[in-house]
């Protein structure tokens, strides 16, 4: 699963890793589940009539959320023609730095979920690019997550 995770450009061995040992080697039910775990997701701030989100719930694994921001900034630096950097820049287009930063967490809540596809259900996502197999390089010698051993989860 490292391996695959590796194979998506801006992403490397130990980023892949992190996400491996942090989430994606548990069994959650859905992209949303994934988000809140990793605290992705917004605060409902409701009062009578007037429901609104606030911001980040910060509920979830700190590290995770971080690293996955983190990546998302590095995802913007390695893909610049993909469609979610396209996404971000088309959102962003106003320079205001306050609307970065919402939508960095926004870009990095999408890629998080097309990740979480990639590794559980084998799905490409169409918003990130591949690197080629990897067969003579560092990625060989990762050893594979020990609940692959017998096949992916179904």
């Amino acid at each position: 699963m490292i391996r695959l995770i590796a194979r998506v450009l801006g992403i490397g061995i130990e980023t892949a890793d992190m996400l491996v040992n942090e989430i994606l080697s548990r069994h959650l039910r859905d992209g949303k589940a994934v988000a809140r775990y990793a605290g992705l997701t917004g605060s409902p701030d409701e009062s009578g009539r007037r429901r609104r989100k606030k911001g980040l719930t910060r509920a979830g694994n700190a590290r995770l959320r971080r690293g996955v921001i983190q990546l998302a900034w590095r995802f913007l630096r390695f893909q610049k023609e993909s469609a979610l950097a396209q996404w971000f820049r088309a959102r962003t287009a106003d320079g205001r730095g306050g609307t970065r930063k919402t939508m960095i967490v926004a870009l990095a809540r999408k890629l998080f979920i097309a990740l979480w596809r990639l590794a559980m259900m084998g799905e490409i996502p169409q918003v990130v690019s591949l690197r080629e197999a990897l067969q003579n390089s560092r990625l060989a010698d990762v050893p594979t997550h020990p609940l692959w051993r017998t096949g992916p989860p179904l």
